[in-house]
């Protein structure tokens, strides 16, 4: 067992039965298989030193029972760390910041509580995962549709918590943006609601997120200060038809006007989801084996440059860029809004059009079936997930993979300074380039840009996890000193990244620390989240 420091076993212990009082004797873990599942499959240091594991967890049934969980853990200094269903993939899934913290599962809050289909929102616990409300809003017949992050594993709450993103229409695929109203358990065990939520009697929960005054919904995101056990959610309404369209550009600096005009397209509601590719990018899942020419291109140090790319698809007639567009509304709104594209976009030489997926709501099976990404209409799935989980240039398996994500501006001109900066990174760390002149960024924050790249991690490899842990931390470095920096990370790199955001001699983070002493004296809740250490922690045991 994994004590938290400063707390000896015979106190833990004494917790740990107070807890089996409050929840019942099976919903506490110590030890043995079920804690085991209490740690990250895909961590960088599985089997290390560095790794935090937990002491045990305890998985409560309702808000009481969280908030008798509190108490106790104020009343003995356990640390806790809450997780709603514990499938951040990629991001820390369900390890805790700080070795010995006692994981407090939400997974049995799990119920539905309210949907409407006329205001559109639904209101739901932290352990209701994507494939939970879908099944609920299609067996009950519910006119929405709900944006999905790539793993519908997870669920709402969990996800927009850690400002997840997914791959709808604008503002939806921003989870978090489209929070609206939460219960939260503070540190001392008080139950606090937010916006409207606070006002009892309101039937206006999740119509109007501010309420009155301050607006502290975002203390409760990618933080410590309190546990969400319920939270309003803003879904978009079903539209009657969805269209999916391609736009093919030649040359690698067409990636700049055609960025330049998406973007002025998306911040008028005309067009959806955007999803820049590029052929020279080799699919993470494909039948067959890459070109070994273009593999020969990648493999250089620093990933090859855009002529030797843009030579290859010239040779073969391929576009270097294509823009996956897609279109939500009435029939004769898509249709619009997809020549009013071609307009826009038909002054770029050489662009092509193309029309991939035309469906209307509710899809039919037969229609759901040819649509390449069902995410992108409200279905859950794994199909966007699996594209993390191997390459095909990567012929030895991997147990799972570990997400580099910074945020850059929205232009091409920064997508193609990220290309420089980043290939020269990898050519200094002296390993294959995970980023090159083919990576598009991904668009799920509609207002940015992510150039996002996985590594790939093992259990049993020692040596090749230490590499991908160090060229992890010098990208954070290198992104950094551009102004790029991750909007989520796992718990190893918290407080790296934290430190990245260091305007004022952080005067961020301090401000952050002084509201968890004052709201969290005793740092009780997941200490280290979010790169947020209670006083104990940053000046030592006392």
């Amino acid at each position: 067992m994994s004590v938290p420091p400063g707390i000896d076993e015979k106190r833990l212990a004494s917790a740990l039965e107070k807890f089996r009082r409050v929840v019942g004797s099976e919903w506490v873990f110590a030890g043995g298989e079920d804690l085991e599942t209490y740690r990250d499959p895909y961590s960088v240091v599985w089997g290390e030193k560095e790794e935090t594991r937990p002491s045990a967890a305890v998985a409560p049934a309702s808000v009481e029972q969280v908030q008798g969980i509190v108490r106790i853990a104020n009343e003995y200094g356990i640390p806790l760390y809450s997780i709603s269903t514990g499938k951040n993939l990629g991001y820390g899934t369900n390890a805790p910041n700080h070795s010995g913290s006692v994981i407090l599962d939400l997974k049995r809050l799990n119920r539905i509580l309210q949907v409407d289909d006329k205001r559109h929102f639904c209101i739901v616990e932290p352990g209701v995962s994507y494939y939970d409300l879908y099944s609920h809003l299609q067996a009950n017949g519910f006119k929405l549709l709900m944006d999905l992050p790539s793993n519908p594993m997870g669920g709402p709450v969990g996800n927009s918590i850690d400002r997840g993103v997914g791959y709808s229409a604008n503002r939806y695929r921003d989870h978090f943006s489209s929070v609206c109203g939460m219960e939260v358990v503070l540190p001392n065990g008080e139950l606090l609601r937010t916006g409207m939520a606070a006002v009892p009697g309101a039937d206006s929960w999740a119509d109007f997120k501010y309420g009155y005054g301050p607006y502290v919904d975002g203390l409760f995101s990618q933080g410590n200060l309190g546990i969400v056990t319920k939270m309003g959610l803003w879904l978009m309404p079903q539209p009657e038809h969805f269209l999916s369209t391609q736009v093919s550009v030649p040359r690698y600096l067409d990636i700049v006007p055609l960025v330049e005009t998406v973007n002025y397209l998306e911040d008028s509601f005309l067009v959806g989801y955007v999803r820049y590719n590029s052929p020279m990018e080799i699919p993470r899942v494909q039948k067959s084996k890459p070109d070994p020419d273009l593999v020969a291109i990648m493999l250089q140090p620093g990933g090859g440059q855009p002529e030797e790319y843009e030579r290859y698809a010239k040779q073969r007639n391929m576009p270097y860029w294509t823009a996956t567009l897609n279109y939500y509304g009435p029939k004769a709104t898509v249709a619009a809004n997809w020549a009013y594209t071609k307009e826009r976009l038909g002054n770029i030489p050489g662009v092509k059009f193309s029309e991939l997926e035309s469906c209307a709501f509710p899809l039919k099976q037969e229609e759901l079936a040819k649509v390449k990404y069902p995410a992108t209409v409200g279905v859950p799935n794994l199909a966007s997930f699996a594209l993390g989980t191997r390459s095909r240039i990567n012929t030895e398996p991997s147990d799972g993979h570990i997400w580099f994500s910074p945020v850059i501006p929205r232009t091409g001109e920064a997508v193609i300074q990220s290309h420089k900066v980043f290939g020269e990174a990898f050519k200094e760390l002296g390993i294959p380039a995970r980023m090159g002149p083919y990576s598009g960024p991904r668009t799920w924050m509609y207002r940015s840009f992510v150039m996002m790249l996985d590594f790939y991690t093992s259990r049993t490899d020692k040596k090749a996890n230490r590499q991908v842990y160090e060229a992890f931390k010098y990208l954070v470095e290198v992104g950094a000193k551009h102004g790029w920096a991750e909007y989520r990370t796992a718990p190893l790199f918290q407080d790296q990244v934290a430190a990245t955001y260091s305007f004022n001699n952080h005067a961020l983070r301090r401000f952050n620390e002084t509201l968890k002493d004052a709201v969290d004296p005793k740092g009780i809740l997941s200490p280290g989240r979010g790169g947020i250490w209670p006083r104990h922690l940053r000046e030592g045991w006392t």
